[in-house]
Parts: C-alpha cells; sequence; structure tokens
C-alpha cells in the first residue's frame, strides 16, 4: 500500500490530482514532469499547501501505461497507482481516484497534457478569492483544433442544460478543482449511471469556471456521437429534468383553460341562446382538451415523484457539511497567483 495518509510536516493543506489512464503511454513521463514542477511551485510558495501525492488510475490500459506508471511510482513516492480489473470508462475512473484521495482539495486532469497542471494554481486561487467548492476549468480558444467540434461540444452543453435545468452543465469539465471532502461525499454515492459532475452539485452550489487555455493533442480528440448519447443520457438520469415539469405545467394549463372556456360558453349560449352554433364540434374540441390537459397534468405529477425516488437511489443528500475555514490560510497563493498573472500580462 503505497497510500501517504499523513501530510508532511508543517504542512496545513494538501492537495491532490487525480488522472485516469487509458491511452497515457506516450504522456505520462511529460505529465509527472509537470506534477513535479507544481509540487515545486507548492513547496516555495508561503502558503501552507503541498502536493500531497498524485494519483494515476490504470483503467485497463490498451497500452503500455502499466509499465510507464510502475516505473513513475518507483521515481518519485508520491506517485500514486490504483489498478482496476478492466475497463470501465473515464468517469468510473476518476471517481476511484478521487475515493483513493487524502487531499483538503483534489485535481482532476487528463493523460495526454491537454491540462497543465500550473494551471491548478490558478483555480485554487480562484476558489480560494470567492469561497468556492469546485471550480472548472473553462477552455479559452479552440481546444479540439476543429471548429465543428468546439461548436458542437459548446451547442451539446447548452442543449443538456435547457433539459436538464442545471445551470452549472455549460461548465463541465474533466480538468475540475474539487474541495476534497466534496469530491469524496459525491464519489461515495455516485452509482453506476450517475454522472459524477452533476452529483457534485448536490454537495454544493458554490461552483465556478475560470477561463484556462487548452489544447487537444490528439488529432482525434473530443467524443464521438454514441459516446457524446451516452454522457447525455447519464446527465439526464440524474438531474431534476425541467422539461417534466413544463409538461405538468403545460398541460394543467389546458384544464384551466378548458374548464374556463367552457364557462364562458355556457354563459354566452345563455344570454344569446338564437345566436349560431355549429352543433357537437364545441363539445367534442373541449372535451378533447380536458381530458388531454388532464392526462398531461396527471403523467407530468407522477413523473415528478419518479424523479424524487430516482434521485434518492442514486444518493443524493438531504444536506451536507462543509469546513472553509482553512481556505484563509491560503491567502498568500492568491497574492502569488495573481503577481504572476499581471507579470505575465505586463510582459
Amino acid at each position: 500500500d503505497t497510500r501517504l495518509s499523513d501530510p508532511p510536516q508543517g504542512a496545513e493543506l494538501c492537495l491532490t490530482t487525480v488522472t485516469p489512464v487509458y491511452r497515457g503511454e506516450a504522456y505520462l513521463e511529460r505529465l509527472v514532469e509537470a506534477l513535479a514542477r507544481l509540487r515545486s511551485r507548492l513547496a516555495g510558495s508561503s502558503a501552507p499547501i503541498v502536493l500531497l501525492e498524485s494519483i494515476f488510475v490504470d483503467d485497463g490500459s490498451a497500452d503500455n501505461s502499466s509499465r510507464v506508471l510502475e516505473s513513475l511510482q518507483r521515481q518519485h513516492p508520491w506517485v500514486r497507482v490504483v489498478t482496476l480489473s478492466k475497463n470501465f470508462g473515464q468517469h468510473p475512473a476518476t471517481i476511484c481516484g478521487i475515493l483513493h484521495s487524502s487531499g483538503d482539495w483534489i485535481a482532476t486532469l487528463d493523460e495526454d497534457l491537454q491540462h497543465d497542471p500550473l494551471h491548478v494554481l490558478h483555480l485554487m486561487a480562484y476558489a480560494v478569492e470567492r469561497g468556492l467548492d469546485i471550480v472548472y476549468a473553462r477552455p479559452t480558444g479552440k481546444v479540439h483544433g476543429v471548429a465543428y467540434r468546439d461548436v458542437s461540444s459548446r451547442l451539446f452543453k447548452r442543449m443538456m442544460s435547457s433539459i436538464s435545468g442545471n445551470p452549472h452543465v455549460a461548465l463541465f469539465n474533466s480538468f475540475r478543482l474539487i474541495r476534497g471532502s466534496v469530491g469524496r461525499a459525491a464519489a461515495a454515492v455516485v452509482g453506476h449511471k450517475t454522472y459524477l459532475d452533476v452529483a457534485l452539485g448536490w454537495f454544493t452550489d458554490r461552483i465556478d469556471g475560470l477561463g484556462i487555455p487548452m489544447k487537444d493533442p490528439r488529432p482525434s480528440g473530443g467524443y464521438r456521437f454514441r459516446s457524446l448519447l451516452s454522457h447525455a443520457w447519464r446527465l439526464l438520469s440524474s438531474s431534476e429534468i425541467k422539461v417534466l415539469r413544463s409538461g405538468a405545467a403545460v398541460g394543467f394549463a389546458a384544464l384551466l383553460g378548458t374548464v374556463l372556456a367552457s364557462i364562458l360558453l355556457l354563459v354566452y349560449k345563455a344570454l344569446a341562446p338564437d345566436a349560431p352554433w355549429v352543433r357537437g364540434w364545441t363539445s367534442l374540441a373541449l372535451g378533447m382538451l380536458f381530458f388531454g390537459g388532464l392526462t398531461s397534468f396527471l403523467i407530468g405529477i407522477v413523473l415528478e415523484y419518479v424523479t424524487i425516488i430516482l434521485l434518492q437511489v442514486h444518493g443524493k443528500p438531504t444536506f451536507f457539511v462543509v469546513d472553509r475555514s482553512s481556505d484563509a490560510a491560503l491567502a498568500p497563493l492568491v497574492t502569488e497567483v495573481r503577481a504572476t498573472v499581471e507579470s505575465v500580462e505586463a510582459t
């Protein structure tokens, strides 16, 4: 067991990075070098935080990643390797890494160097400055190098945000910084079909995104259509669907409108008994609207209860307690990161 559960002497806060690995043979050594630079940067900071561990989850890797990870673990005592029995996918592998983490903060990164570990400093400074529990890296510029992939990705997220009623869907990204207690609590309740980022939102609403430059180094980067459908289904099945409530509201409006229209027609008939009428069609239309509205309204109520039960099955908590008192100790990190950014911009 290579777990480093106890933080180094003198350090108050610890950072853990989590990286799922599937085809990372060509990138892992450079990624660990970048993580080592992050570790040195934190060690030289006046803020009391260290990179305690970098967890790599071998998700049934399809190349020589396992051997590379074994070598890196021997070279660096802060590198931990968790090996899954087979390929489960990026989300389950990330969840596994989060559950094995010990840090006060957890940063999740991809294996392919798309996410620069040094940008974790910017995410952490932003989180501390604004009192956040989760910060997503919001890509600036083109990520996949192909315009239609970036546009389709943004459109997909906006569509899912509208359907699910979750305002944070547009921020969802595999490069994220999570408060350790929130991340481990969410990972502990996530089921087979639960979307991790939706579950994180069950435990906190202090969520935001920070613009970070990212570039996908793989020519075939980005999700394929089948993967997008799978993500969409898991996201929707984990969410409270706003469309269901809209359907119930439309059904109730039709039901109420039909009742009011019937009353108005009866009053009009009483006041103007000699007015011309097309017999049968009015009552038929009102009957169809009444029972159609009633059916839509009742189905909406049933689906709302089904959604509540489903969210309980997924593990959505009634409440959650979080301690943010240690954030004040990271104030020097905010100052240092801001100074670095201003220096780069001036240059």
